[in-house]
């Protein structure tokens, strides 16, 4: 019965299946995530080309605002040259004709002030300024740092002095520019959404404005440097040319939902391997302790089934021992009846936590290799070596103890084939003793010497595949110790290795 084999081939079929599974979701995930990567990257492409389009908008609305702007100043200096002029007291024949020119002004800020600085007129300014003396002082400063006054001979040496402006609508077509422009840059940042931008100046060194980008990095010079090179590694900068404002240059990336994206799969698969591996280790927590109740379950059975016909043979043992039956026969049955008993207590301690008590090793040792060589074939030989200190104590519980050196005996013989030896030699080490149970069978492959002790492997045509894995089970958990094989070479033989605690 290959119970291990076809539960290995089980557990590869599964495997398979599952990576199957595993590919299938990714290659699918992949390719949703795939898809939307593109109509991101779609996106940023129709923004980049929107950016350059409104950049070359934002400079045509500035070329009309210049003309605006060009037909205001000539008018600007048309007043002015009327004004003076006025005061020059230009021919009689021209002055319908400029008088007509400053009273048609209703854009021009102008103020006429006295010697003194007296304001004596104005026009076209403010209705706060013109009211308010010193609003109007501040206004005259501003006017003179412009442009210088014109001044009027009023009669004699009295004189006055008109200070002037760009018009209101001139000023007014300024500030519009100036925030179409503003808006330009912030909109430019704004309206990418989650895309990572810098918005440099024509140096690349100084950034205007930024967005999605970690502050951090805009206040280091050799971060945002690195930034802007990958940035600009991944996406050639757009170069934008604004009025007033000279070359700029936009540096985007791929928006964070594409980044996040692209990790997509592999957090998926990590996701998927965590579940996996969770869900597998609590099955095999759920199986072993499964295991565990069944092995129970049939040991306690096993032992009360026993008790039962073993009572029996003791009691029809006495009754031939009254009858006069040959001694020696009935020693022999002793023997087996006291082996019976020992079976039973075995069976009745798998479950609960046994006493270990010190006993001399050798002396144990030897005492199970003497029972078991009448029953064994003549050809095999087993031997226990004396070792240096033959009273060694070791806290043992000597009937499961026992019954793990019979199953190595025993599988060893299998492998043998009935003909060879065998030697069990004690090592000690420090805090531990070893036990070395050595054949000259046909060895254990080195694929096979992890499996060798999992419950259901088993190489023999009639086998359950139990015995190597109840004494790993008996050393490990109730001597807490260890059993695994040391070494094995195909053809010559195995050497398996028990480790208990020596105090």
């Amino acid at each position: 019965m290959d119970l291990y084999s076809r539960k290995q081939r089980w557990k590869l079929i599964l495997a398979l299946a599952a990576i199957l599974i595993v590919i299938a979701s990714l290659w699918y995930s992949n390719r949703i995530v795939g898809q939307v990567r593109e109509e991101e990257r779609h996106k940023v492409r129709l923004w980049a080309e929107a950016v350059q389009n409104r950049a070359q908008l934002v400079n045509y609305t500035d070329k009309l605002f210049d003309r605006l702007r060009e037909e205001e100043r000539k008018k600007v200096e048309l007043w002015a040259e009327a004004m003076l002029r006025l005061v020059g007291n230009a021919d009689q024949g021209d002055l319908g004709f400029y008088l007509k020119v400053v009273s048609d002004n209703t854009t021009v800020p102008v103020i006429i002030t006295d010697r003194k600085g007296n304001v004596k007129f104005s026009r076209n300014l403010d209705e706060t300024v013109a009211k308010n003396d010193s609003l109007l002082r501040k206004e005259v400063e501003a006017m003179a740092a412009q442009r210088p006054p014109i001044e009027i001979a009023v009669y004699g040496d009295q004189k006055q002095y008109l200070y002037y402006k760009d018009s209101k609508l001139f000023t007014e077509l300024q500030n519009v520019m100036d925030g179409i422009i503003r808006s330009f840059i912030s909109e430019t940042v704004m309206n990418t959404a989650a895309v990572p931008v810098i918005y440099t100046d024509s140096t690349r060194t100084h950034v205007i404005e930024h967005g999605n980008i970690d502050s951090t990095i805009v206040a280091d010079p050799a971060q945002l440097q690195d930034q802007i090179a990958k940035m600009a590694a991944e996406n050639p900068p757009i170069e934008v040319e604004l009025a007033g404002q000279g070359r700029h240059y936009i540096y985007y990336q791929e928006s964070l939902v594409i980044t996040q994206l692209r990790y997509f799969p592999y957090v998926q698969l990590v996701i998927i391997g965590l579940f996996l591996l969770v869900s597998y280790i609590l099955f095999s927590i759920f199986r072993r302790a499964e295991q565990d109740q069944v092995w129970v379950g049939m040991a306690k059975e096993t032992a009360h089934q026993l008790g039962t016909p073993l009572s029996s043979l003791m009691a029809w043992m006495e009754l031939l021992k009254e009858k006069g039956v040959e001694p020696s026969a009935l020693t022999e049955m002793r023997k087996d009846v006291d082996r019976l008993e020992v079976i039973t207590q075995r069976f009745s301690k798998i479950g609960s936590a046994p006493d270990l008590t010190p006993e001399k090793l050798f002396h144990t040792l030897r005492a199970t290799v003497l029972y078991l060589r009448p029953r064994l074939p003549s050809k095999a030989k087993v031997e226990v070596l004396t070792p240096a200190d033959p009273d060694l104590l070791v806290p043992i519980n000597r009937p499961l103890f026992s019954w793990v050196i019979e199953n190595l005996v025993r599988n060893a013989i299998d492998a043998m084939e009935g003909e060879g030896a065998i030697t069990l030699e004690i090592v000690p080490d420090g805090p531990h003793v070893h036990v070395d149970i050595t054949d000259t069978g046909k060895g254990i492959p080195a694929s096979q010497q992890r499996t060798v002790f999992q419950p259901g492997f088993t190489t023999k045509k009639r086998g359950w595949g139990l015995g190597l894995s109840l004494s790993r089970r008996i050393i490990e958990q109730y001597h807490g110790g260890r059993i695994f094989v040391k070494k094995s070479t195909p053809g010559k033989g195995t050497t398996f290795r028990i480790t208990l605690n020596a105090e």
